[in-house]
């Protein structure tokens, strides 16, 4: 097999990898023993305080895997472990571009998009912010989304549930 076709597959991996755990750290770290960093992430936007969330840490907290793969992928005979880290990368860019940029609207980069996908990132993602607290949670991944929120709701609802993104 081709060199290059390993070190894709291994990105794609890293990458795909990277939504389960992006799941898992959120429903069972943000949302558990790190809740102080999280919180402020789930108050509604006035009553937050500068541009900045504590929430934000969790940046630092997923690149650091990302540039030790970086290192020592390229430190060592252990090319692979670079991509990896290039999968880790690419799906931070991912996360920042739909969580931050799209769906919470810190950055005016694009507006809201409009098909049956990016609709139900919207709600699924209204429906985990409707809750305010660190439990009864759901719709902790960003993009693998439960069938449900694919289903058309009344204008109303839908609107509801997709303020809770931005509120």
């Amino acid at each position: 097999m081709p060199s290059w076709l390993i070190y894709t597959l291994v990105t794609l991996a890293a990458y795909i990898g990277m939504e389960f755990m992006a799941w898992f750290t959120h429903k069972y770290v943000m949302h558990g023993f790190l809740w102080k960093w999280h919180e402020d992430h789930h108050q509604p936007k006035h009553e937050k305080e500068g541009f900045f969330e504590k929430n934000d840490r969790f940046f630092l907290v997923f690149a650091i895997p990302s540039m030790i793969c970086y290192i020592t992928g390229s430190a060592t005979p252990h090319f692979w472990l670079f991509f990896v880290g290039v999968g880790i990368s690419l799906y931070g860019l991912t996360y920042f571009l739909i969580h931050d940029v799209y769906i919470h609207r810190r950055f005016s980069w694009f507006k809201q998009l409009d098909n049956p996908y990016s609709r139900a990132i919207l709600r699924a993602h209204g429906a985990h912010h409707a809750k305010r607290t660190k439990e009864e949670g759901e719709s902790f991944g960003l993009l693998v989304v439960n069938p449900k929120f694919f289903k058309k709701r009344p204008k109303k609802e839908d609107e509801a549930l997709i303020k809770n993104n931005v509120a």
